[in-house]
């Protein structure tokens, strides 16, 4: 990318006084969320990094801050026709709750596999709620037409510039609560977080280094920022819904442009390694794309100074989600080990199998035996131990004590 330049020389873009304003309208309907400082990431990392834990605001997210501001500035006959809106979970959940808090109805258009909880929240903050399509963009399209035949207002999760303005009030926090940062991380979607908080820092803290972080499966702004203008992927694949959008917006695309340094991407696996460590260590309950920032710090994609702050920018995850992804997470470090060995069919086999496994301090969380495997011999049974370990270590400890004892590991994962 090339280097960024001044907001002055963009009249296009939002300017700090439109932030100053938005935070004014956001004093008492959001939280100024806690920024902590995670010694687990930074000693992984070799600086020291802050969490900005936007995942505790309302609803959710950063996204109340954006779509209040919009709503705030409508005028009476603009409020009473309604707003509407499409989005994955947690744009939804800010227009409803920004709506409400303003005596507005909303209609809120969600792929039909939008995430329950971020659904549930939604209808809970009183907005009506319709499902239609795949992905963001099938929601996006249907709320396009829908706008178009009721004369609703429609309340772009990204590309509006009192949305970005809104946004960038989470800019304006920082500068008050680490003084010091030298760098900032934050995830990239649609763009609006980015561009907003990149426009309160290149007004009031031009030296800090700006990065944003897209997931390799939804990276739209490379292409895009290579071409000059918004293109979009022909499809998406992420468990990061909440960054999973195909096109930039032409207003959030030249705000990148302009004022961010460097886009990087991260790995469906690192976000949800991130959201582990997170869980564990930080004891921060957050969504893959809330993750995304720390995802990027962990594998080494971001250059800069310390002190780093990192963007937790949602916690709204499904807690199944939540819960395969913590038994991956332990998996891929060797903290959660699957085994497959044989045992003779007879009484008393998978008890010494068992007990051996126990004087190895694994703890069996599940075992299956399969008496129809085409490989067994007659007269053997496969078992298969899921056993909660150490690391990687322990296991291939465990797996060669098995093997000693007689008991063939056809395969360890």
């Amino acid at each position: 990318m090339p280097p960024p330049s001044t907001p002055s020389a963009h009249s296009s873009l939002v300017g700090i006084d439109a932030v100053r304003a938005a935070a004014d309208r956001l004093r008492g309907v959001i939280h100024d969320t806690p920024v902590q400082r995670s010694r687990a990431v930074s000693e992984q990392v070799g600086a020291e990094v802050w969490l900005k834990c936007e995942n505790l605001q309302r609803t959710g997210s950063f996204k109340l801050r954006g779509a209040y501001n919009r709503i705030a500035q409508l005028t009476g006959e603009e409020r009473a026709r309604g707003v509407v809106c499409a989005s994955a979970g947690n744009h939804a959940q800010g227009v409803a709750l920004a709506a409400g808090l303003q005596g507005v109805t909303s209609t809120v258009f969600m792929p039909t596999e939008a995430p329950l909880p971020k659904l549930d929240a939604t209808l809970g903050y009183g907005a009506d709620v319709r499902t239609v399509g795949d992905s963001f963009d099938d929601a996006l399209a249907a709320a396009e037409v829908f706008t178009a035949d009721s004369d609703a207002v429609f309340v772009h999760p990204f590309d509006h510039p009192d949305v970005i303005a809104g946004q960038g009030t989470l800019g304006l926090e920082l500068i008050e609560q680490v003084p010091s940062f030298a760098t900032v991380v934050v995830c990239l979607g649609g763009g609006g977080l980015l561009s907003g908080v990149a426009v309160a820092l290149r007004a009031l803290r031009p030296d800090v280094r700006i990065v944003g972080v897209q997931a390799a499966g939804c990276a739209s702004f490379t292409p895009s920022l290579d071409a000059g203008r918004p293109l979009a992927l022909p499809a998406t694949s992420t468990i990061a819904d909440g960054i999973a959008v195909k096109r930039p917006g032409e207003l959030t695309l030249a705000h990148v442009r302009a004022l961010v340094d460097d886009v990087v991407t991260v790995s469906d696996d690192e976000m949800a390694s991130a959201v582990v460590l997170l869980l564990e260590r930080a004891k921060l309950v957050v969504e893959p794309a809330g993750a995304a920032a720390v995802a990027a710090l962990l594998a080494g994609r971001i250059t800069g100074q310390g002190p780093i702050v990192a963007t937790l920018s949602g916690g709204n995850i499904d807690p199944l989600v939540l819960q395969h992804l913590v038994t991956g997470g332990l998996a891929s470090v060797g903290r959660y080990a699957t085994l497959r060995t044989r045992v003779n069919d007879t009484p008393g086999a998978l008890s010494r199998l068992l007990a051996l496994v126990a004087a190895q301090r694994a703890n069996v969380v599940g075992v299956a035996h399969h008496r129809l495997e085409h490989r067994l011999e007659l007269g053997q049974v496969e078992v298969v131990l899921e056993l909660e370990t150490r690391g990687r270590e322990h296991v291939a400890d465990l797996a060669r004590t098995l093997e000693a004892e007689g008991y063939p590991i056809s395969g360890a994962d």
